[in-house]
């Protein structure tokens, strides 16, 4: 069971990666630094919270609380990503962080007790938040990228008016392919 959910939390967190990753192909160098108001969140600065956020959760994963002293939470939301290079190498260490943490989970250490904010979590509560969080923030990012392509946006799942045709498809190949 342990393996099973780990497995499949994996598959999908990689897809959320990748939609976030297939938002940034449509958009230009420019679009992710766009702002709709002073207020909100550039998709830079969405993406320079995420990882800070899993650079302090997924460090040391099973061993020390998930906010760690030296995360600089309230710097995230500030512009500090100059390029899209720098904006990519920090979502990838971000991810990357998230990856072998949950590679090193295990049957054997799936039931250990690990704390975000001082507060107890099983291993799977903590995963599911943060999975619930990163694809709030993701939801986000690719909100922002239609509303800065409008028109010319490429649908990431299924495009708009073509859910007959693609379950059509789907149902085609017999049960479970």
């Amino acid at each position: 069971m342990e393996q099973e959910y780990i497995n499949s939390i994996l598959k999908q967190f990689e897809n959320y990666k990748s939609v976030g990753e297939k938002t940034f192909e449509q958009l230009t160098d420019e679009d992710l630094f766009w702002q709709y108001h002073p207020e909100c969140n550039s998709i830079a600065i969405i993406v320079n919270h995420l990882w800070g956020n899993m650079k302090s959760r997924w460090t040391d994963f099973l061993t020390s609380d998930g906010e760690k002293e030296w995360r600089q939470r309230d710097l995230e939301f500030e512009s500090v990503i100059q390029s899209r290079d720098e904006m990519m190498t920090k979502w990838n260490d971000g991810w990357d962080c998230l990856f072998t943490a949950l590679h090193s989970i295990t049957p054997e250490n799936f039931n250990t007790e690990v704390f975000i904010r001082n507060q107890s979590h099983s291993v799977m509560e903590a995963v599911n938040r943060q999975f619930a969080h990163y694809t709030y923030h993701i939801g986000q990012i690719v909100y922002v990228g239609r509303m800065i392509k409008g028109g010319d946006w490429k649908s990431l799942t299924i495009p708009r008016g073509d859910s007959t045709s693609f379950n059509d498809k789907m149902f085609s190949k017999g049960a479970g392919k």
